[in-house]
């Protein structure tokens, strides 16, 4: 072998040490980013709804259809009498969806009208930022039914009682956010240390979702349903272990 060919030969070893070299540093990376603990963190906050909801669809029916709006008209009183009873404010009711149904109109009718020609239907809208007086009066509905005022829920508005909500929740994600990246950073260390490990830092890391649930969480009870909620948020930290 020529002094040229021997030289070619080195420097063609030296290339595949070098790059075996590079692999193997490569893979050593690799496998050391690969050590890490995925852990979650929890916080939860138990708090009260700030405002209520509550729609009442009032029907009326009659053959003659200024006698059904003059019934409409004492039921709409009845049941503002019915909330200042109950020291419901008024002030933020609002009338919706008011509709008149005259079933010689419909013109899918075959033969004689059965029952009252004229249906009028209204829904009164509850609004107040104390739930719990709403509460306690949509216990007491039955003294509206017992005055002769006819309410029909209506698939459009639920299961026909109040709906109860939470307006505070920014106001408590950072506070939560630190409690449960706290939580998940101790669970963490607990690793860590039941593994002679230490935590080099942050691989990843998920807020997560804030979601906000029944205090009294069985079957068939809704959130929305509940004047006392529970506020959660769950945060996935990846930490790299060293």
């Amino acid at each position: 072998m020529t002094d040229q060919s021997m030289a070619r030969v080195a420097v063609l070893a030296a290339g595949i040490a070098v790059a075996g070299w590079a692999a193997g540093n490569g893979f050593v990376r690799a496998r050391l980013g690969d050590r890490y603990v995925t852990v979650k963190g929890i916080s939860e906050r138990e708090v009260t709804a700030d405002l209520a909801i509550w729609p009442l669809r009032l029907v009326v029916a009659d053959n003659d259809l200024s006698r059904a709006q003059t019934r409409l008209q004492a039921n709409v009183r009845e049941v503002l009498q019915f909330l200042a009873r109950h020291q419901v404010d008024t002030a933020q009711v609002t009338m919706q969806d008011f509709a008149v149904v005259d079933a010689l109109a419909n013109e899918y009718r075959s033969g004689a009208v059965e029952g009252n020609r004229y249906i009028i239907r209204q829904v009164i809208v509850v609004r107040s930022d104390i739930p719990a007086r709403v509460q306690a009066a949509s216990q007491r509905v039955s003294e509206l039914v017992n005055a002769g005022v006819v309410l029909s829920s209506g698939a459009e508005y639920g299961n026909g009682g109040p709906t109860f909500i939470f307006r505070g929740l920014n106001q408590l994600k950072p506070e939560m956010i630190a409690e449960a990246t706290a939580r998940a950073r101790e669970a963490a260390e607990q690793f860590a240390a039941d593994s002679r490990s230490g935590l080099a830092g942050i691989r990843r890391a998920n807020q997560g979702v804030f979601e906000i649930l029944p205090r009294d969480q069985a079957q068939g009870i809704t959130e929305g349903t509940q004047v006392a909620k529970v506020v959660r948020v769950v945060s996935t930290v990846d930490y790299i272990l060293r």
